[in-house]
């Protein structure tokens, strides 16, 4: 799929629908598919009350595991200290391409921890971000081997971002508890 299809892909999303849910929905198999990539899931979180959930997983086969939690749950105090990307993602730094779990820094990432959460190789951590606070988290990623992600990959997952992450900041707004 050229970036040509995948703007008119997404495009096409965008303009049949306004309901973040549905976008969502619609959204996840585009980017499996432009990216070539496993699985494909977006955490959404309410930066005051800091609840979060992943609501959204597309997988490439039954076999990948599905990681949608059924509610929305209070994220971990410790993650941060545990978890170097969801404390970038916490800071608004730019979104993180790692193409070896194996091999990464443990300035960018926890090894233990992503094999014992995610079992991923490689992965994209996008953050959704609006008004210098953390709304989701897209992760596409691939299992198994590592990913050299191109420069057309990242100017993709750098549009959605900004496509995204206003419709991230409806949905918890509409989902939870928010005060404006």
């Amino acid at each position: 799929m050229t970036n040509l299809v995948l703007h008119e892909a997404v495009q096409s999303i965008l303009e049949k629908n306004s309901d973040p849910d549905a976008i969502f929905t619609a959204i996840l198999p585009v980017v499996g598919e432009v990216l070539q990539c496993d699985r494909c899931f977006l955490y959404l979180r309410n930066p005051q009350t800091k609840f979060g959930q992943i609501g959204y997983c597309w997988r490439r086969n039954q076999d990948i595991p599905d990681m949608r939690e059924p509610e929305w749950k209070l994220e971990p105090a410790w993650l941060p200290q545990v978890d170097p990307l969801f404390a970038a993602a916490l800071q608004t730094a730019p979104s993180i391409y790692v193409e070896d779990v194996e091999t990464a820094s443990p300035e960018v990432l926890n090894k233990d921890f992503e094999r014992e959460h995610f079992g991923h190789r490689a992965l994209i951590h996008a953050h959704l971000c609006q008004d210098q606070q953390l709304w989701g988290i897209l992760q596409p990623c691939v299992f198994g081997q590592q990913r050299t992600w191109s420069e057309s990959d990242r100017t993709f997952i750098t549009q959605l971002e900004n496509k995204l992450a206003p419709l991230a900041v409806a949905y918890v707004k509409g989902a939870t508890d928010y005060s404006s």
